[in-house]
Parts: structure tokens; sequence; C-alpha cells
């Protein structure tokens, strides 16, 4: 069972294990045959041309799994995919990343992998918005675009052969992420899905749920333009919009912001997926008991969320049936 470092009374204890129990034995039947430790058999047909992918061995002419995990075929391919694990960058990922330092035409970023990613001056839309190639006066004024302790937002690119990660930005919804709150949880927390990008409607919020484990909660923008053609000609100007940033958020979309991004925290905390259902539920649960935004941190809520996530599972399951 996952160990929760909550301040719990006994009774809390009791109500959280029994939940959480309900869950790992919801888990268990419906993984019952994918879920696999090490040295288990792996059921494959032998006729059929299979791909032994990570994860896999073969033993005694049979394949067994060399991790703990769950059983993925992709065609022809088998492997096993680690239920926790560090962030494996593929190409595509939506990640937010966080400015280290600004190199020649180029940025170095922190996305939560093993190794800093990189973020090239010709591989992001040009202030001005024109196709062409970049110039001295472009790397002159990178700063002005990116500097240290920024947070963006990019898209994995590829692989180099020395190993290292290049990321892109030429689409308007990459680029600097602005008035909000970045959140770090465990990358296997968020799963590869077909929208990482969430307009919250009802709140005025952004949401995006980067692969690599970072999470951005902040006020919606229409479109995530890298930076203004005057802000590169006024650089003063700049610096004194983002003085004010959080001057000009409202006041309810900044108390939106610190609870969407608390409801994040907490199922962090619990060890669930962090999707935008669950999340949403999450929030709306908080405002129906009219908990304020920092009692939204108890013990108490963590345990009524493991309790309604369980019966939210539970009935996702008879309706299966």
């Amino acid at each position: 069972m996952r160990e929760i470092q909550l301040p719990l009374n006994q009774t809390q204890k009791v109500r959280l294990q029994r939940a959480l129990q309900q869950l790992e034995s919801l888990h268990a039947k419906v993984n019952s045959e994918a879920s696999v430790t090490v040295a288990d058999t792996i059921p494959i047909n032998l006729e059929d041309s299979i791909l032994k992918g990570h994860g896999t061995a073969e033993r005694d002419g049979e394949m067994v799994a060399t991790i703990c995990g769950v059983v993925e075929r992709v065609n022809m391919l088998v492997y096993v995919r680690s239920l926790r694990a560090r962030y494996k960058p593929e190409i595509g990922d939506i990640v937010v990343a966080r400015v280290l330092e600004v190199a020649q035409k180029r940025w170095k970023l922190d996305i939560n992998f093993n190794q800093d990613a990189v973020l090239m001056l010709s591989s992001m839309n040009l202030p001005d918005g024109i196709q062409r190639r970049r110039t001295a006066v472009d790397e002159l004024n990178m700063r002005n675009v990116f500097e240290e302790n920024d947070v963006i937002c990019a898209e994995v690119r590829n692989f180099q052969n020395d190993g290292s990660l290049q990321l892109q930005a030429r689409s308007q919804k990459y680029g600097k992420l602005e008035k909000g709150q970045l959140l770090t949880v465990p990358p296997y927390l968020v799963k590869r899905q077909k929208q990482h990008f969430h307009h919250l409607v009802q709140y005025d919020v952004d949401l995006i749920l980067g692969c690599n484990g970072f999470i951005w909660v902040g006020e919606h923008v229409d479109a995530r333009d890298i930076v203004a053609e005057d802000q590169v000609n006024n650089t003063e100007e700049q610096n004194t919009k983002s003085s004010r940033a959080s001057e000009d958020v409202p006041l309810e979309t900044r108390q939106n912001i610190c609870r969407i991004a608390n409801a994040i925290r907490v199922l962090s905390t619990l060890g669930f997926s962090l999707t935008l259902e669950v999340i949403l539920e999450t929030v709306n649960l908080s405002s129906m008991l009219n908990l304020g935004i920092d009692e939204m941190l108890g013990s108490e809520f963590h345990v009524v969320v493991a309790e309604k996530e369980a019966e939210r599972r539970s009935l996702l399951t008879k309706k299966k049936r």
C-alpha cells in the first residue's frame, strides 16, 4: 500500500486505508492479466513473430518480465511499462520547462529529466511572425524573449546523436507562461493523452499537464504569442509589465488558480492519475464542502477525496459489466 505522510487521527487512518484497499482491489480485477512482477511469464503465441521490448527477456523458450509493471502490446512489440518511473521523453511530448541559461543561439531548460533540454533560436517563431533566417540581432534579443527562471511550454522535437534533447515552440500555443503556478508531480501520474492543453472556461484558467511532471495552472490567454513585437523594441516596458503581472489578475481568478493547484497537490499526494476529469471533480468537491483554499490541504479532505475516488471507480466498474 502506498505510504502517505499525513497527520491522520485513528479514524482517518482507518477510512483512508479502507478506501485505498478498495482502489487496489478494483485495479487488480481490471489489470489481473496485464500486471506482472519480476520473473512472471508473459503469455504470447510462439507462432507469431513477437518483438521483445523493454522489461522483457527470454528464458527456457518463454518470455518473462524483468521489471514490475503492466504488459503493453503495440503490433508485434511486447514490452512492460513500469508503473512508477522517471520521465522518459518521447518525440511529440508536451512539456513545461524552466529556463536555466541563455546560451549562444539556444536556451537550456530544466524538464525534470536526467539532463537539460535545449531550445534552439531557430526552433521557435520570431516576434514579427516572418519566416526568415535568424540574424545577429535576433541572437542579441534572446533575453527579451526568454530569460533565466522563465517558465515556458514546448514540444519534444528530437534526440541528437550525443543524447541531448531538443525542443521546439513553433506554435502560438507554446511560449512563455505567466500569471500562474508551476507544480511538480511524479511524471508517472501524467498519462500521455490526445489533449494536454485545457481551458477551464468556468474558472477562466488554463491548465497544461506536462508529460514531464511539470503542471501549469494560470490565467487564460487567447493566444500564446512568444513575445510581442513592441516588447523586443522596448525592454523597459516589458520589465514594467512583468512586475505588474500579478496585479493584473483578478482576485477571483487567482483564487481559482490556487484551488485547482491545491486539488492537484492532493491528488498527487494520494498517488492518483492526473486527468482533467479527476481534477475538476476534486475542485467541485472542495466547493461543495465549502472548504477554504488552505483547508483543502488538510488531512480530512485527503481522506474524503480517496473515498470519493474509490466510489467513482466502483461505479465505473459496475457500468462496464
